[in-house]
């Protein structure tokens, strides 16, 4: 059974280059959305297995989705995904609770080597 990922990103490029790594390689994209609050109403909705998440995002930011997502489901597991820069921020969704983070631009390889090894 393929996993299911949400996918959270304020750029509709970043969405679509994920989306189509994560469908070749096997995953399944249960949801996207493109801001922290419609993430954490999709994450209820689809319930999903991952969570790709942005960082730097209008409305609410990745790491306040990511505290509420957390309060939701203690297990959920959580990709954080920053530009270089972002090393604060990435420490900040660490301690909130986020798995791994993935760097952008995405690489093909680093990425699914992230998701497998965040749902072993």
């Amino acid at each position: 059974m393929s996993k299911r990922v949400l996918i959270v990103d304020d750029a509709a490029f970043m969405r679509i280059k994920l989306k189509d790594i994560l469908e070749k390689n096997g995953y399944e994209v249960a949801g996207e959305a493109q801001n922290g609050n419609e993430a954490v109403e999709k994450f209820k909705e689809v319930k999903p297995d991952i969570v790709t998440m942005d960082i730097t995002m209008p409305e609410k930011d990745g790491v306040e989705a990511l505290t509420e997502i957390k309060a939701i489901d203690k297990d959920a597991i959580v990709l954080m995904c920053s530009a270089m820069g972002q090393q604060t921020m990435v420490m900040d969704a660490i301690r909130a609770g986020a798995t791994d983070f993935i760097v952008k631009p995405f690489d093909t390889e680093r990425v699914i080597k992230a998701l497998d090894k965040a749902i072993r």
